[in-house]
């Protein structure tokens, strides 16, 4: 008998250590809370977003999710920049042709292309600048753990000073540190990359450390939900 209180006790001193780490979709955990993460997207309305043309979102919430794609806007987003921070979302899709990105550190959001950052988000299982996971034109990813079509998949970026880090599904697939990127329009293993194109070129290391973020439309529909974000600039 005392063994079988014992395992009782166990069995519900583990319920409760699972549930304070772990939350419903689109809300946050007990310790999500206590680390100070933010929630920038509630499951049921567009409160916080916006076009990166300044137009309210034509599409509505699905399946508790954010819909960048026909929006009305090249990207959705969030109302407020960011500098230092992890910003964790999932992502699914249903066309195998798949193709969208998380763009954050954007300076000029009628130019999130040549201003900000972007992580590219795709089907398919091969590695390199442009597949899943990589910051787009930037840094190829050394591995591709993106699940298979249909399913969904945890993305983190975590953005400290001139560092930039990427998981998916919790593995890492890509970083980079701005400041060897200090030649314009040249990366470090000297492949031109896309901001070498329009105005005068500026050497990556010199690109803001504080922009807006957000999901971007390119054609085919995607959905992004759990949207959380911890800001290292105001974490204790």
């Amino acid at each position: 008998m005392a063994q079988k209180l014992l395992f009782a006790a166990a069995s519900v001193a583990l319920l409760l250590v699972a549930s304070s780490s772990f939350a419903a979709d689109n809300e946050l955990s007990d310790d999500e809370k206590q680390a100070g993460w933010q929630l920038l997207f509630n499951g049921t309305d567009l409160t916080g977003w916006q076009c990166n043309n300044g137009k309210p979102i034509a599409t509505q919430i699905e399946a508790a999710s954010l819909v960048p794609y026909k929006s009305g806007g090249y990207i959705i987003m969030y109302e407020r920049p960011f500098a230092d921070f992890v910003l964790k979302c999932d992502v699914r899709w249903e066309d195998p042709r798949c193709n969208s990105g998380i763009f954050f550190r954007v300076e000029d959001p009628k130019n999130p292309v040549h201003t900000g950052f972007e992580i590219q988000v795709m089907s398919g299982t091969n590695v390199g600048k442009h597949e899943f996971g990589a910051i787009y034109d930037l840094t190829a990813t050394t591995k591709n753990a993106g699940r298979e079509t249909g399913e969904w998949n945890a993305i983190e970026i975590k953005c400290q000073g001139p560092y930039i880090n990427v998981k998916v599904n919790g593995e890492e697939v890509a970083a980079m540190n701005c400041d060897k990127f200090d030649q314009p329009g040249v990366c470090p293993d000297g492949e031109k990359h896309k901001f070498a194109l329009g105005g005068k070129p500026r050497a990556v290391k010199d690109f803001a450390r504080s922009g807006y973020l957000g999901f971007q439309d390119h054609g085919h529909k995607v959905w992004y939900k759990n949207v959380k974000l911890l800001d290292l600039a105001v974490k204790k």
